[in-house]
């Protein structure tokens, strides 16, 4: 590769390859580098500017979408397909003249090659490896193993690389996209016979990626949605089936996530679907297409009004078979308005592509710095090295939901969600979410809740608990998954979504307690600055600290660090540094300095210390010259929760810091609590943080001297102190 930018083209000798999977991986690969990754796409259908039939390039949109990219559509396009038809020389200067002035200002490039939509034939490849060449690129070759044997699959590798290397491209690996499952190994085997020296990576087939979503159904055979909620128009439809038969024999043949084309004058059928749709047991839908132009009308019609379904009913038309005709040939693809999909594309790369070998081959960096980004990928990977069992307790939340289906997806976690089988499972497939790997579980399990409630009331037995009341204390969803983890039913749990921060955390106090050596239990933020993270306690919990529990924070503070990949360097922070200010305030900041040093003599600790003499190299040298601390702590201990609190949100908001947490500490078992207002992504972040946290539950404590487990005292309800990142 020559100059400073690292770029990659990912490139395929066919349409239907399944690039966008592989780019989307490569992408996240980069972004993990800490690396400023741009997106380019060398020939296009049109510039944004241009782009009259509103058929923008998704797949460019796809990854242009991923929080690590900050470049515009317009830029990130070389030329049109018009462009190259017309003077190909021409054309392949401004590419190279485009791709400069984007790699200007990044570190890595992804280059997706063509998509064989318009430029035709054995020369488009060509064009590529010319592309490739010109930029000083290496390639990523992508071929599709769907329906084809190893041998084939061989050929058509040796072929394609042949073309690479005639025009000067590199070739650094291959990917074997959509490959037979039965065959992957034999395939890999004769692709490393007949290229020794190049690695091939083989990803499997998955039928969902290829799905059309119901919407996609809907402008295909030019419909309109007559009733049902428009959101669910974006589910996939895993079958399609045309349901002109008897509903006794149709109901036979139904699946989940089918779309059924019938016939829009077989009201017998359409109530049957709807019937079937609404009933637990019974095959969740994704959509029904009424054919022919018709719709019920009269007393029918006002029936299907009075059912409210939410399931798509689409009417068209078109008669039976032009509809299915069309439906069947529309293809689905991997959009930024999948998530789920995006998610899957990304489980498939992270699972069966070797990232450390291709960055290997791409000579990566090590980096030096951690980005937000980077910090989150970190958390997954870690979660996912050493697979841990999570209780999600709020099964009745989409948001839940749709965080447990990506945490399946890609592995982070295992899961015991709460709530009513049917209900839950109902509603996760009508949103089109795999969770078929969770444990659904019910509070109100008898054999559990007598259980959880003999336990509760062994527990609480000075408090004089009895049975009776303890088996209805024991059916809310926080002290039923706190008892999960109590007795070892789940490693750790995540809730708040729903319920406020005292809710989710009381029941821990009560049964699972503090940590051996620590009296209260707390919490810190992880603010991801642009370079670097930081961790800020306490934030949230503990409202007046006394120098007890501030000792107490700066300890846990510490361990939770370190546990995180953040070397400990302690700030107890004060309105004055060192000896020069007097007060209770400042006495109570020294006196907890003493504490943490007399308790863990091997941790860096300063105070009381100011926020800019801890964090500014220039300060610390005219205030604490001698400090290992100063001017580069990591850790920060606030006086109390209103300092703490407003200091987290404005570094969040003034600095663009991205604030993952509260990530609750002192307790002996993990637990962890979110923002009512938590998104998708945050719920995610938070489940693997407390996979984390359950590996490593008493490995990484630093020494501290016996004291015995003691219940805190419980928190009051709390104004929302977290918001989502």
């Amino acid at each position: 590769m020559t100059g400073a930018t690292r770029s990659i083209v990912i490139a395929s000798p066919e349409g239907e390859s399944g690039k966008s999977t592989v780019a989307l991986g490569v992408l996240d690969l980069l972004v993990r580098q800490g690396q400023r990754v741009g997106v380019f796409r060398p020939v296009s259908r049109a510039t944004e500017a241009e782009d009259t039939s509103g058929r923008r390039d998704h797949v460019l949109e796809l990854l242009l979408e991923h929080d690590g990219v900050d470049v515009g559509y317009d830029e990130a396009v070389g030329v049109t397909y018009a462009d190259v038809h017309a003077d190909p020389d021409a054309a392949l200067s401004r590419i190279v003249s485009r791709f400069h002035d984007l790699a200007a200002r990044c570190d890595s490039v992804v280059v997706l090659g063509t998509d064989y939509t318009d430029v035709a034939g054995p020369t488009e490849l060509s064009f590529n490896a010319r592309i490739a060449a010109n930029l000083g690129a290496p390639v990523l070759l992508v071929v599709s193993g769907r329906e084809r044997t190893p041998e084939s699959v061989r050929a058509l590798a040796d072929v394609s690389l042949a073309e690479l290397a005639a025009h000067h491209a590199q070739a650094i690996g291959l990917v074997v996209n959509r490959a037979e499952t039965h065959s992957a190994l034999e395939v890999r085997t004769l692709l490393a016979q007949a290229q020794p020296d190049l690695p091939v990576w083989t990803i499997p087939e998955e039928p969902f990626l290829q799905a059309p979503t119901v919407g996609q159904l809907l402008e295909a055979v030019d419909g309109t949605l007559v009733l049902g909620d428009p959101e669910l128009l974006g589910r996939e439809a895993l079958e399609l089936q045309v349901g002109a038969m008897s509903f006794e024999h149709l109901l036979e043949r139904l699946t989940d996530g089918a779309v059924v084309i019938t016939p829009g004058d077989r009201i017998d059928l359409l109530i049957g679907l709807l019937a079937t749709h609404m009933t637990p047991s019974f095959p969740s839908l994704a959509g029904i297409i009424l054919n022919g132009g018709f719709y019920p009308q009269g007393r029918p019609a006002e029936l299907l009004e009075a059912m409210r379904p939410r399931l798509p009913i689409i009417t068209t038309e078109l008669g039976t078979y032009r509809a299915a005709r069309q439906a069947a040939t529309t293809r689905g693809r991997v959009d930024k308005g999948s998530v789920r999909k995006v998610e899957t594309a990304r489980a498939l790369f992270e699972r069966n592509v070797d990232s450390a070998a291709l960055a290997a081959r791409l000579d990566l960096p090590r980096p030096q710095v951690v980005t937000p980004l980077m910090f989150g990928y970190q958390l997954i990977e870690r979660a996912r090295a050493d697979r841990r069992h999570i209780v999600l307790p709020e099964g009745s939340d989409d948001r839940i939901l749709r965080a447990a289906s990506t945490v399946l997806a890609r592995h982070i976690a295992d899961l015991t969600i709460l709530g009513s089988e049917e209900p839950v499972r109902a509603r996760a497939a009508e949103l089109g979410l795999d969770i078929e790997a969770a444990r659904v579980l019910s509070p109100h399990d008898p054999e559990y809740v007598e259980k959880f409630a003999a336990e509760y009331t062994r527990l609480r037995a000075h408090k004089g608990m009895t049975v009776e009341r303890a088996r209805e204390i024991v059916t809310d969803v926080s002290y039923f998954g706190t008892m999960m983890v109590h007795l070892g039913l789940a490693d750790g749990m995540v809730s708040g979504a729903a319920h406020s921060t005292a809710h989710t955390i009381r029941p821990s106090f009560e049964i699972i307690k503090t940590k051996p050596g620590t009296s209260a239990v707390s919490s810190v933020f992880f603010m991801c600055l642009e370079d670097r993270v930081l961790v800020y306690g306490d934030c949230a919990v503990i409202v007046d600290p006394t120098s007890d529990e501030l000792s107490d924070i700066a300890v846990s503070s510490a361990a939770t660090a370190r546990q995180f990949g953040v070397e400990p360097r302690i700030a107890m922070l004060s309105y004055s540094t060192g000896t020069s200010g007097t007060g209770a305030d400042v006495d109570k900041v020294r006196t907890a300095t003493e504490l943490v040093r007399e308790r863990t003599p091997e941790l860096d600790v300063e105070g009381p210390i100011q926020y800019d003499a801890a964090v500014d190299a220039s300060v610390a040298a005219s205030k604490l010259p001698e400090s290992d601390v100063a001017g580069r702590a990591t850790v920060f201990v606030f006086p109390d929760l209103n300092t703490g609190n407003n200091t987290y949100k404005a570094v969040q908001r003034s600095a663009g810091a991205v604030a993952v947490g509260p990530v609750l500490q002192g307790l002996n078992k993990p637990v962890n609590d979110l923002s009512r207002g938590a998104l998708v992504q945050d719920i995610v972040n938070t489940v693997a943080i407390t996979a984390i946290q359950a590996q490593t539950a008493s490995e990484d404590e630093p020494a501290a001297p016996p004291v015995a487990p003691v219940e805190p005292v419980e928190p009051v309800e709390p104004v929302e102190t977290k918001e989502s990142a």
